[in-house]
């Protein structure tokens, strides 16, 4: 196994990382930056105000995002487990 493989599959690893977590990143992202929007235009500092939408949000990507993260994560895994003898030998 070359510095190249090696490289190259860790590579795969972290692409699928921030594939998989991008949306829900993402979207924890924008309602964050509405929140702090809504709080320096009104002065509410409330710290709850700034994590519960998010953690809703979050929640309703899963929702949303699941299914599609799932496969993503099930094809990477196979694909990992699939080409095991090239990695190991």
């Amino acid at each position: 196994m070359s510095a190249d493989f090696v490289i190259r599959v860790a590579e795969q690893g972290v692409y699928a990382i921030l594939i998989v977590s991008g949306p829900l990143l993402l979207l924890s992202l924008a309602v964050g930056l509405i929140i702090s929007i809504f709080q320096a235009t009104t002065q509410i500092q409330e710290q709850t105000l700034a994590f519960v939408p998010k953690i809703v949000a979050v929640l309703v990507g899963l929702v949303f995002f699941g299914p599609w993260m799932l496969t993503k994560m099930v094809s990477y895994a196979y694909e990992i487990f699939n080409n095991l003898t090239k990695y190991i030998g």
